[in-house]
């Protein structure tokens, strides 16, 4: 007897350079489970009727991508602790009786720091660059993960102000120093320093100065690929260790999968997979004859 595949996929726009589809169909294959998952191209005013579709062909779940997680959060009928403090989810899961929305954004950088670096947050000082939805889903689990300080620093500085107040019960609850600067005022070095800013995608210059880097501070920029690459060189040309997002993004999505189907998928393998694909030569064309 064989049974359909359960229906997931990726909604965003741009969505069609998302690697999730690969990274949900090697999780799949080696937890042994039977989904099928695309990606889904959503109209900028469209994501109410893409959630809509997808429920009525059968969806069970799906990640949301820019520029839709405050509208997912909006959507959704339940949200985790995780999305009612960072005001946006990530993470569908659809139900008989509704659509829940979960955040696992900063479960995956934790996850990729602390498994995939070898980091330990406990004790450390960090900073967090940006004070949008990026860093606003990665600084609770960053929070209870006890670092001794963390600094949220953004050119606007009332917004990084309003994401210390959000989290203030956290930290207090975690005994962990966090502060709210602007990116010009910043005058002390980090154990970590977390670019969650725009500021790589646009291809924009580094936010902050490179005298936040202590010799063997860890730079990790939540972009991977070439968006992140100017990041990487910056923080390596001053002495501090460079990591991309890539991690972020496979361990976020084992969270995903772990939600969605009771099993949690091997991050790091498929890490190490995605990341000698993305370095593969590209094969050559063939010859015209």
């Amino acid at each position: 007897m064989s049974f359909a595949a359960d229906l997931y996929c990726v909604m965003g726009n741009p969505v069609e350079h998302s690697r999730s589809p690969w990274i949900h169909a090697r999780f799949a294959e080696l937890t042994g489970q039977a989904l099928v998952y695309e990606r889904r191209w959503v109209a900028l005013d469209g994501f109410t009727q893409a959630l809509r579709e997808f429920a009525s062909a059968g969806g069970r779940g799906c990640n949301i991508t820019v520029p839709f997680k405050l509208q997912a959060a909006q959507a959704a009928s339940r949200c985790s602790e995780r999305v009612q403090l960072a005001g946006a989810a990530n993470t569908l899961i659809f139900t008989a009786d509704g659509i829940t929305a979960d955040n696992t954004d900063g479960l995956g950088l934790v996850a990729d720091l602390t498994r995939n670096a070898g980091l330990t947050l406990a004790g450390r000082d960090v900073l967090v660059v940006g004070a949008g939805g990026a860093a606003a889903g990665a600084l609770g689990p960053l929070l209870q993960a006890g670092p001794r300080r963390v600094v949220v620093a953004n050119r606007t500085l009332a917004r990084a102000q309003a994401l210390v107040q959000a989290h203030a019960p956290i930290a207090a609850l975690q005994k962990t120093e966090l502060l709210a600067q602007s990116t010009q005022a910043l005058d002390a070095d980090f154990d970590l320093v977390i670019n969650a800013s725009a500021s790589s995608l646009a291809g924009d210059a580094v936010p902050v100065p490179a005298s936040v880097l202590r010799p063997g501070s860890l730079a990790y920029d939540m972009m991977y690929g070439p968006a992140a690459q100017g990041f990487l060189e910056w923080a390596g040309q001053h002495g501090a260790q460079a990591r991309d997002g890539l991690g972020m993004l496979v361990e976020q999505a084992a969270e995903a999968f772990a939600l969605w189907r009771g099993v949690r998928p091997p991050g790091a393998q498929v890490l190490a997979e995605l990341r000698s694909l993305m370095d593969a030569p590209a094969a050559p064309a063939p010859a015209k004859l």
